[in-house]
């Protein structure tokens, strides 16, 4: 089933687990930005879906629509909060791709 026996299979999987625990550390480094409202809503996002920052358009806010405003933001870190877990998902999915016939076991996990 696995070439080199049960010694090398948990050697390959503590090595899987080290490259895991790298890749999450990086992702705080990584951003990703995404807009709402023709980009009068900015929203900056880590790859470990945290919000970094905000930014707003000075026209969005005279606009005195806060219910606009609050859907705008909503908007916003939502497609942020997805780009960064696509991005992780992307990072992981390289991971498993190493992996061989242990990829489709794990595929799940990503």
């Amino acid at each position: 089933m696995f070439k080199g026996g049960f010694g090398d299979l948990l050697q390959q999987a503590q090595k899987m687990r080290e490259e895991m625990k790298r890749i999450q550390e990086s992702m705080a480094n990584r951003t990703v930005e995404a807009t709402a409202g023709g980009g009068m809503v900015k929203v900056l996002a880590n790859g470990k879906q945290q919000i970094v920052k905000i930014t707003l358009d000075p026209e969005v806010l005279k606009l005195n629509d806060k219910e606009m405003l609050e859907d705008l933001i909503r908007a916003g870190v939502n497609a942020a909060l997805k780009s960064s877990q696509e991005l992780m998902s992307e990072e992981m999915g390289k991971l498993a791709g190493g992996l061989g016939p242990m990829a489709s076991m794990l595929k799940g996990f990503f």
